[in-house]
């Protein structure tokens, strides 16, 4: 049930003894993977995540394409250097009073950004998230300067065609959410929102918006219908205002953002979803957050997103979303269900069945297998090396060779991405 896009049909598993590496293909029609459509938040609250290099072999192995990191941590941008892979980055809100400064804004962009632009996709940068449902009105000021400041000094290091910048907003900056066509911000916030809005039709980003039909169900489950926040059949809801019937809430609550962004004189600006999805577990007070619901919510989302549906208000524009999450987090504060988020165990095994399975590599550290890990990293080499040709030279070979076996632990991200 809710299969989503694409067949995977090559499997290459990679049992990896510092570096070691085993690859068998065959094809097998059962098994699905994500597709490129979807994106995926790779959050890092935890101390059990496998390695970025891990994580980069488990995305591919779900041919997913598009990633969104809260921060810009280089070992995960290293370790998916040369993948094609997309990134959204992020600034936390820390990071807000320095960006409005365009000196540190500049530093952390050459530190942090720039030397990585040619091998990782980093397409976007995030400043700040939620910053709203903070109610910490000094960071609410930062907000659009320290945006204009990123923005800019992208302009000014000609990195602007290349990466944009945007912020994360909760769902609560709306003060009105149904009908869609109601949809209305916060009156508290218009002042700012209208100058946020303003920049994203000036630099042409998106507006991004972390959607949980869970918080509502959770909230008052006797009135809001399970089948329709987990786009079960059911008999849906009509918009008064424009006759358009709604089968789901998160389509709903798009709208309300479009809507809400209309009744501010803008209708060039794209909504995107850059959080969505349900718990597998939660508290006794957390009502719905099982493994069953959680794998209907996201099973039928990725169906959705696979037939490149649109909202009743926006049918010609495909939903474009981020699922959250890609591990459960066990470090993470809050409710139990902020701990249980992800689609993967960080051993790699679906926490639920959606239809899809990726493969995480397993790292063994016996030192039984130590010659055959040598045997098969000269080998593959010396492989790699022919179909080259004089792309690497002897004294080449015989470096990257010297380097494996004495500096072999720091050069996990490298080799992976030199496969």
């Amino acid at each position: 049930d809710g299969a989503p896009v694409g067949i995977w049909n090559g499997e290459q598993q990679f049992w990896i003894s510092r570096f070691l590496i085993r690859k068998t293909e065959y094809v097998d029609s059962s098994v699905q993977t994500l597709g490129l459509e979807v994106g995926i938040n790779y959050g890092q609250i935890a101390n059990n995540l496998p390695s970025p290099a891990r994580v980069s072999y488990l995305l591919r192995s779900l041919n997913i394409s598009r990633v969104k990191l809260y921060d810009a941590d280089p070992n995960v941008l290293l370790a998916f250097a040369n993948t094609n892979v997309e990134f959204i980055i992020g600034l936390g809100n820390e990071y807000l009073q320095n960006m409005t400064d365009p000196i540190k804004a500049q530093n952390w962009i050459q530190q942090r950004v720039q030397p990585y632009l040619t091998r990782t996709k980093i397409t976007c940068i995030t400043v700040g998230n939620e910053v709203y449902k903070t109610y910490d009105h000094q960071l609410w000021s930062n907000l659009l300067p320290a945006m204009q400041t990123v923005y800019n000094t992208l302009v000014n290091l000609g990195l602007d065609k290349q990466v944009t910048v945007t912020t994360a907003h909760s769902l609560d900056i709306l003060s009105v959410s149904f009908p869609p066509s109601a949809g209305a911000f916060r009156q508290d916030l218009g002042e700012y929102l209208h100058g946020i809005l303003n920049f994203h039709a000036q630099v042409k980003s998106p507006f991004l918006i972390n959607a949980y039909p869970y918080f509502a169900y959770k909230d008052k489950p006797n009135e809001v219908p399970l089948n329709y926040v987990l786009f079960q059949p059911n008999q849906g809801t009509m918009d008064p205002n424009t006759n358009l019937k709604y089968d789901n809430m998160l389509f709903a609550q798009i709208d309300a953002v479009y809507s809400a962004i209309k009744a501010m004189g803008r209708t060039d600006i794209e909504v995107r979803i850059s959080e969505t999805g349900w718990p597998s577990r939660g508290d006794e007070n957390e009502v719905g957050a099982t493994p069953e619901n959680a794998g209907l919510y996201n099973g039928n989302l990725l169906r959705r997103i696979e037939e490149k549906q649109g909202t009743p208000a926006k049918p010609n524009v495909p939903i474009d979303i981020y699922v959250f999450a890609l591990f459960n987090e066990n470090q993470k504060p809050g409710p139990t269900s902020e701990r249980n988020y992800g689609l993967f165990y960080p051993d790699g095994t679906p926490v639920y069945n959606i239809g899809v399975q990726g493969y995480l590599p397993e790292l063994i550290y016996s030192s039984a297998t130590t010659n055959n890990v040598r045997k098969a990293f000269l080998g593959l080499t010396i492989t790699r090396a022919r179909y080259l040709n004089d792309d690497i030279s002897i004294k080449s070979l015989l470096a990257l060779i010297f380097l494996f076996f004495f500096c072999r632990d720091s050069l996990s991200a490298v080799f992976w991405s030199w496969l």
